[in-house]
């Protein structure tokens, strides 16, 4: 009996490229279904370079290839406009996530989907940072009253701002966990030893980057777009190794998420070495698409939403939280 296409057809069609000879036309549908669902269609085209593919599927990855060089000349001069912006008060711009990998021309960074800028400042500069930005053209999203006193207040970010002519919206993070969460990371060390990629751009070291991604993963998020997320680490381990990774995360208190990103992406894209019986419901949640992509296993994704509120505050907190967004009929930000 054929097997129901999920996540893992996307996995081996990026470790292993020449697999896809193999593929036939149900299952390039499945195969491009989830990669757009993931937003890897632009890395799936990355990878799957110089490869034989029917003549339909080419065209798809070709304009897949394009869309994503247009969004990294748009994320890099959103990171250039940022510094133009913060320049004034003599602040230096340390990029995250995407933007981060394709000015520093990481391996993660090819064929990489950008969504909104992320930048890290001092806590101490936030708001000469934002001011600055407000006079640049960039306004809050979320007007609502409660919410901006509980970025404010509890987040690892201010309220998101946009662009008001560029429509391109931007956070501005001064850690990379929320306040409210068990784990507090060093977010002084994080801006100390961020390396300069661009005149006037900077991103987090190698390590912190890794250290950033499973932050993301494991101690905030819900796993949602944990493809994408492990392939990152997959891709930064394989440029810059792990020499001193260990003792990184143990440093910002994320040591057992740093192990289980490394083991995932392992076992996604790698050799799968040191995979253990618990990463099996990790990679059930990640892998969680169907051939349309449709996201599938409600269940598993139920917990693992769950499992994100409770990590990010305290059962107090997070009760009177949801108990004001319901009123509200909102979702709030702690499950953005």
């Amino acid at each position: 009996m054929r097997r129901a296409p999920d996540g893992w057809l996307l996995a081996r069609a990026l470790r292993l490229p020449e697999s896809t000879l193999a593929l036939d036309a149900e299952d390039w549908t499945a195969l491009l279904a989830i990669a757009r669902a993931e937003q890897m269609l632009g890395t799936l085209a990355w990878r799957l370079d110089g490869m034989a593919v029917p003549p339909n599927v080419g065209r798809i990855l070709e304009d897949a290839w394009r869309s994503v060089e247009q969004g990294r000349v748009v994320a890099l001069w959103e990171a250039e406009a940022a510094r133009r912006a913060l320049a004034p008060i003599d602040e230096r711009v340390v990029l995250l996530k995407g933007t981060a990998f394709v000015a520093a021309d990481l391996l993660a960074g090819q064929g990489r989907s950008i969504g909104d800028l992320d930048i890290l400042v001092p806590r101490a500069s936030l708001d000469r940072v934002e001011a600055a930005l407000l006079d640049a053209g960039w306004e809050w999203v979320k007007p609502d009253p409660y919410d901006d006193a509980y970025y404010r207040q509890w987040m690892h970010e201010l309220p998101p701002l946009i662009h008001r002519h560029r429509d391109r919206m931007i956070d501005v993070h001064h850690t990379i966990l929320p306040l409210t969460a068990r784990i507090t990371p060093n977010a002084a060390a994080l801006l100390a030893d961020a390396v300069e990629v661009a005149p006037g751009l900077w991103a987090l070291s190698p390590e912190d980057m890794v250290v950033h991604a499973a932050a993301h993963l494991f101690a905030d998020g819900d796993l949602a777009g944990g493809m994408r997320n492990l392939w990152d680490v997959h891709c930064l381990v394989e440029q810059d190794g792990v020499a001193g990774l260990a003792e990184r995360a143990a440093m910002h208190g994320l040591n057992r998420e740093v192990a289980r990103a490394l083991r995932l992406a392992a076992a996604l894209y790698g050799d799968g070495a040191g995979s253990r019986l618990v990463d099996r419901l990790y990679l059930r949640r990640v892998t969680a698409r169907d051939g349309w992509g449709r996201t599938t296993r409600p269940m598993t994704r139920m917990a693992f939403y769950i499992r994100s509120h409770w990590l990010r505050m305290p059962p107090a907190m997070l009760a009177r939280h949801l108990w004001t967004k319901w009123r509200k009929g909102g979702a709030g930000p702690a499950s953005g």
